[in-house]
């Protein structure tokens, strides 16, 4: 997995970047002058943090809170983008008046320090969506944003436009039926973005200082209608001692080299009936070997053993699969083997579990307090409990959690701001918690 030696990088002094204004390879280049003097490092540079696992760095964060102890930021516009830090402030997108928006947040002053627009919002699709659901990523150096339209740009600390590139206006269309939910990998100073559609799908991977096209896969998977469509993030692994990007989506787990981007390996078989609107959602989380992939709409998990699936085993490297549990909106944690989720069906609707990571087995399950909403944002790791959010904001705490913890709800927690969808993720900011709401971003903890 990445770590965040990998992706952090160490204080320098930024120098001006005087580039002329130029076109090369539909890459938009944007002459900056950057005043900032000194890099702040990424703690949670992208979105599920800095392993990909949903773990807080520092696991010493608030579990109680109220609107009364916590401080807030207006956000405007609409947008779902779970917030990305580096040192104290906060990145996240939100569509405002037409245009699709990038903010950094000052979280010692409890300001908007800046706000750029990187192109025409296109609004949203569904209920819960906008055209700013994909998360930024940053290396505390740029930040990358990426939004329904297409348009993927890259800032610096300042805010100024680095380069810009619209990948719909470069390869083809939008054919998802709903709102863009894919956020980029940041892996190896590049920018990795899936594209999972009815139609022509693939990865591509920019130079994050440049915008350089460094490689393109194309990722066709013949997945029927709305199954061949997905809105899962990719993730970085090592298999074997080699480095790779795995995807799960359009009923197939597929395994690309990531320095060239060559496929090394797909899995199908997510959905032998060929159910036309198998669409997927929760990205898939990884340890080692093991990566454990959610599908069929929260009605199945399958663990995947990598290593095997890269040396040609196909579906014998299947490690475990359930068809009584799953996730269909919020993507698992995991941590020292032990896979938590959050259940969004219908029939366990609020059922936290945690899994065995190499077998596949129920350790325990809490049932959190009943609701009439749902769960879109997902689960975060901190010390020895688990976050969850429901679309109405609220927040429970769960713990300890571990492989023989006696886990329990610790405490549940509101915030004014109730209106349906929240549906980012909690994100610890060095012991802060960030929890962005329909139209707040919320500090919690001083």
């Amino acid at each position: 997995m990445m770590s965040i030696d990998r992706i952090c990088f160490s204080h320098w002094l930024l120098t001006a970047l005087l580039v002329a204004p130029v076109v090369a390879d539909d890459v938009q280049l944007t002459a900056t002058t950057a005043t900032a003097s000194v890099d702040e490092v990424a703690t949670w540079p992208q979105w599920r943090g800095p392993s990909q696992q949903g773990i807080a760095p520092n696991g010493d964060l608030p579990s109680k809170w109220s609107e009364e102890t916590a401080s807030k930021i207006q956000i405007p516009g609409n947008g779902g983008s779970t917030p990305v830090v580096a040192g104290d402030r906060a990145y996240l997108t939100s569509g405002v008046e037409g245009a699709n928006t990038l903010m950094a947040i000052d979280l010692n002053e409890k300001k908007i320090a800046w706000q750029v627009t990187l192109g025409d919002d296109r609004g949203n699709k569904h209920r819960k969506g906008s055209g700013s659901n994909p998360s930024p990523v940053t290396d505390g150096r740029f930040v990358v944003a990426y939004f329904r339209s297409g348009d993927l740009a890259c800032v610096n600390a300042d805010g100024k436009k680095v380069w810009s590139v619209n990948l719909q206006e470069k390869y083809g269309e939008d054919t998802l039926w709903w709102d863009l939910g894919s956020s980029p990998l940041l892996v190896n100073s590049m920018v990795v973005v899936p594209v999972m559609q009815t139609g022509p799908s693939y990865l591509v991977a920019l130079d994050l200082a440049t915008g350089e096209l460094k490689w393109k896969a194309d990722r066709n998977t013949g997945a029927p209608e709305e199954a061949a469509q997905s809105y899962s993030t990719p993730l970085a692994v090592n298999v074997g001692g080699r480095e790779m990007i795995a995807v799960m989506g359009a009923d197939t787990l597929t395994l690309n080299d990531t320095a060239t981007g060559e496929e090394i390996a797909r899995m199908g078989g997510f959905n032998p009936d060929a159910e036309k609107y198998f669409r997927s959602i929760a990205s898939p989380v990884a340890e080692g070997n093991l990566i454990v992939c959610p599908y069929s709409r929260g009605a199945t998990l399958t663990a995947v053993d990598m290593e095997k699936l890269a040396a040609g085993a196909g579906r014998d490297a299947i490690v475990w699969h359930r068809d009584d549990i799953g996730s269909d909106v919020p993507t698992p944690a995991m941590r020292d083997g032990i896979v938590y989720l959050i259940s969004d069906s219908k029939n366990n609707k609020g059922t936290v579990s945690a899994l065995a990571g190499q077998t596949g087995k129920t350790l325990w399950e809490v049932s959190l307090p009943r609701s009439r909403v749902s769960y879109s944002s997902s689960p975060l790791i901190a010390g020895d409990q688990l976050m969850v959010t429901g679309e109405d904001a609220v927040t429970a705490v769960v713990g300890p959690i571990g492989a023989e913890a006696n886990a329990q709800v610790v405490s549940v927690n509101e915030v004014a701001d109730s209106d349906q969808y929240t549906v980012a993720s909690p994100t610890p900011a060095d012991g802060r918690l960030l929890l962005r709401t329909k139209s707040f971003l919320y500090v919690i903890g001083e």
